[in-house]
């Protein structure tokens, strides 16, 4: 499977950058999801990836192949990429069955009939559709059209498969069914996939590397859980968690004391680095905030979401506003009073920068 570099890529549409300056590596066999808020540029780096769009300047390799190169003016076509391309829009051909949907691409390659043949009855197999193969795309459900047309774009054997918010038109319980799907068959069709969403939870759950973009700027590009955990600035720690990651902000003193309104505490940092007396953000995970009848402050209850597996609880520490996650069938009376403390991990970010200057531990004191 080959690996895809992007170099240097920017995209512009007259006086507006969709794109600026991206240095990109997609690993072979990767599950990258390119991820942030509407209007970031995720769906044009795609785009200019499978030759969709053609970028304003910059180099595109896939495998060992130069797709583009803005000083040499070379830019493949899309069907000289040998990649595939699922929309939102499945675009299935209404008056073809589900096998002539999926095997219609084939025809035109000019494969032979049994190789078409067995082609289609496997992908039928892989996605679990057989008994489908005679059925018009009216007579289907939106997940088993989703189906389908994964089967269509997989037909032609692509190394590098593109997803532009695939599931964004099923309901939760299909979004769920078609994200397990779709990991399945990353494994088993050893191919790339380049999905595209603003959903943070499909990023999480599907991906084996994402980017992550604002303003058609990299924000960060790592692993799902290891940006979750150390988010490279504010703006990355704020999209990714739902319940929102808390920011609080604060004054780091050389002693490393942080006050932040009534409220001090001491950090202590997870690895060896240098922090001088600055203004500083904390964040901390909902779910990292531990509450009940013990811990180092008192907090009020200001209203509770259970939903069974876990309540989200917002709580009001001193005039600062916190939300916290408890696990479990539990719920709290509006204005009680419950202890809480910080347990795992706090990140600091720089107040100025927005940058991760360290992760550590934070103990609150009793006052």
């Amino acid at each position: 499977m080959p690996e895809i570099f992007l170099k240097n890529i920017s995209k512009k549409f007259g006086r507006v950058t969709a794109v600026d300056h991206l240095n990109l590596q997609i690993m072979n066999n990767s599950f990258l999801t390119l991820l942030g808020p509407s209007g970031c540029g995720k769906t044009t780096i795609l785009r200019m990836i499978a030759g969709l769009e053609t970028p304003t300047e910059g180099v595109i390799t896939i495998g060992n192949k130069v797709v583009f190169d803005s000083d040499q003016g070379i830019n493949l076509p899309p069907d000289k990429r040998n990649v595939g391309f699922l929309f939102q829009n499945y675009a299935l051909w209404p008056h073809m069955t589900v096998y002539q949907n999926i095997a219609f691409g084939l025809e035109n390659l000019k494969w032979s009939r049994k190789e078409i043949k067995d082609k289609v009855n496997a992908l039928l197999a892989m996605l679990r559709i057989e008994q489908l193969r005679n059925r018009y795309p009216s007579e289907l459900s939106g997940g088993q059209q989703q189906r389908v047309a994964i089967a269509r774009t997989l037909a032609p054997g692509p190394t590098v498969l593109f997803l532009d918010e695939p599931l964004s038109n099923l309901d939760a319980k299909l979004r769920m069914e078609m994200r397990t799907e779709l990991k399945r068959l990353h494994r088993e069709t050893d191919a790339t996939f380049v999905y595209v969403t603003h959903d943070q939870q499909e990023a999480m759950t599907l991906s084996t590397m994402v980017c992550i973009l604002d303003k058609g700027q990299l924000q960060q590009y790592a692993p799902p859980l290891s940006m979750y955990n150390s988010p490279a600035n504010v703006f990355v720690a704020g999209f990714l968690g739902n319940p929102a990651i808390n920011l609080i902000e604060g004054h780091l003193s050389e002693n490393g004391m942080i006050s932040f309104g009534e409220v001090k505490a001491r950090f202590e940092a997870f690895d060896a680095v240098t922090l001088g007396e600055q203004d500083v953000t904390v964040g901390i995970r909902p779910e990292y905030i531990r509450i009940g009848k013990e811990g180092d402050l008192e907090a009020r209850v200001c209203s509770t979401l259970p939903s069974g597996m876990e309540t989200t609880v917002k709580l009001a520490v001193r005039g600062m506003p916190l939300t916290a996650v408890v696990f479990g069938d539990v719920d709290f009376p509006v204005d009680a009073k419950v202890k809480l403390s910080f347990h795992k991990t706090v990140v600091l970010f720089d107040t100025v920068s927005r940058k991760n200057i360290a992760r550590g531990s934070l103990t609150l004191l009793h006052s």
